[in-house]
């Protein structure tokens, strides 16, 4: 599972790695060191009526759109969404098919679990310190009232050789060359060949400071050696 990361890039470096055009005026983003579930961060998707990509903020924790009532969706079980199960439960398929998304990042958190009581965080990002972006799924959720929620979920796959030793899963990471075929919305076959582990050697870890199992503490500090 992967249940926290982290974003430094701005919004113009996130346009600028992502080509996105047209990067809305009214959205602002702050660095993020301990992204959480239930919180909104940017996304990237295709517009529905241009094509092209677009920026927008979604709540982490995908609310499927079949959803009677917001607390049905219970604690994390949604930030993740299990490659091998994406064709086959519900709450995956339609997304799959027709609402999938660019998640972008700079890193990530997992904990290595040392005996019954003790975790070890470690964080992992690319060798060259670009920014990234995870396979992500996206749906759109009306409540009672009539407002509508917009949600995500990361896809995860096996663990490569270097996440292996701290966790069985890791996040599925695009490589660029894919992301227009990862975002394409109307593909006759979705896409399921992208969900694999990244590679190893384009890829670092380090064991990071222990702060970050608190989501109430955030800033760079979080990526300090332990």
């Amino acid at each position: 599972m992967c249940g926290r990361y982290y974003r430094r890039s701005d919004k113009q470096r996130i346009g600028d790695a992502f080509n996105i055009a047209d990067l809305p005026s009214s959205l602002i983003l702050s660095e993020d060191y301990n992204v959480a579930p239930t919180t909104f961060q940017p996304v990237i998707r295709n517009d529905k009526e241009t094509g092209d990509r677009e920026l927008v903020l979604m709540r982490w924790g995908l609310v499927p759109f079949f959803t009677k009532q917001l607390s049905d969706v219970k604690g994390i079980s949604t930030i993740n969404a299990r490659s091998e199960e994406i064709e086959k439960s519900r709450t995956w398929r339609t997304p799959f098919q027709k609402r999938r998304c660019l998640v972008p990042a700079d890193g990530y958190y997992e904990w290595a679990h040392l005996d019954n009581r003790t975790k070890k965080p470690y964080a992992f990002k690319m060798r060259d310190d670009a920014p990234f972006a995870f396979a992500g799924l996206w749906d759109a959720w009306k409540d009672p009232g009539g407002e509508w929620l917009q949600s995500y979920s990361l896809i995860t796959t096996d663990a490569n050789e270097l996440a292996a030793d701290v966790i069985d899963r890791m996040p599925v990471i695009l490589h660029r060359k894919d992301y227009d075929r990862w975002l394409e919305r109307d593909s006759e076959r979705p896409p399921l060949d992208l969900l694999r582990p990244f590679e190893s050697e384009q890829m670092m870890k380090w064991a990071c400071n222990p702060l970050v199992g608190s989501v109430k503490n955030n800033g760079p500090e979080m990526l300090n050696s332990a």
